[in-house]
């Protein structure tokens, strides 16, 4: 494994990294990292697809090196995401980060 492949944090992860689902198709590039400033927390990424840019929330990122980002989901799924910047985009971030602030605080069985 070279200094490539190591994993890397949120706040150093390169503009223009790939980004690969989980099926092994590179879906584009990393365009921004989006992190929670009032929590200190990763957020997501914003994604340079084929088909604009698209918000990948924080759980469902596997794996950032200075390599690749590796997605915990597939490139079907991405395809579905919404876009970022519109109403549907902000509406979608939203409900998924207030989901997974209750799941912090709910007591796990």
């Amino acid at each position: 494994m070279d200094e490539l492949d190591e994993p890397v944090g949120s706040l150093v992860l390169p503009r223009g990294t790939p980004v690969v689902a989980s099926d092994g198709l590179t879906v584009g590039t990393v365009y921004r990292v989006q992190h929670h400033d009032r929590e200190h927390i990763f957020d997501g990424i914003v994604v340079t697809t084929e088909s604009g840019r698209r918000f990948v929330d924080a759980p469902e990122v596997a794996e950032m090196t200075r390599r690749a980002v590796t997605l915990a989901i597939d490139s079907a799924a991405v395809a579905t995401l919404p876009e970022v910047g519109g109403v549907a985009g902000a509406l979608d971030s939203g409900v998924r980060r207030t989901v997974r602030r209750l799941g912090r605080k709910l007591p796990r069985r």
